[in-house]
């Protein structure tokens, strides 16, 4: 399984971005998948995750952020509004066939990660 993110880039503060997980994987509705980011000197942290028409979020990006799939494209978006800059980070996907109802939110949950994409807001 082979994951693909993009769609990172550097915007201002209150702006929007979306970004995009390509998933090779044929089964991929049999997929949870999840976004996690990293900052500089900091730990991965969960964001955001969905499991077939389940989704959670972390307290941080919950009514800013919104995380869907179309698995017609295999690919899951995460639609981040009003950013800030503390959102600033490298932002991966991760995939997991282990769990069929819920939606992971650690990393050891995860199988398969994706590159990162960089989102930078400025201030």
């Amino acid at each position: 399984v082979q994951l693909q993110a993009s769609g990172g880039g550097l915007v201002q503060a209150g702006d929007s971005l979306r970004l995009s997980c390509a998933v090779s994987e044929r089964a991929f509705s049999n997929y949870a998948v999840g976004w996690f980011r990293q900052a500089p000197g900091k730990e991965r942290e969960f964001v955001a995750a969905i499991n077939w028409g389940r989704t959670r979020y972390a307290d941080s990006v919950k009514d800013r952020f919104t995380i869907s799939r179309d698995n017609a494209k295999n690919t899951v978006y995460l639609q981040m509004n009003s950013l800030e800059p503390e959102d600033t980070a490298v932002y991966y996907c991760a995939a997991t066939s282990r769990y069929y109802s819920s939606s992971p939110r650690l990393v050891r949950e995860y199988d398969y990660w994706g590159q990162g994409t960089l989102v930078t807001v400025s201030s």
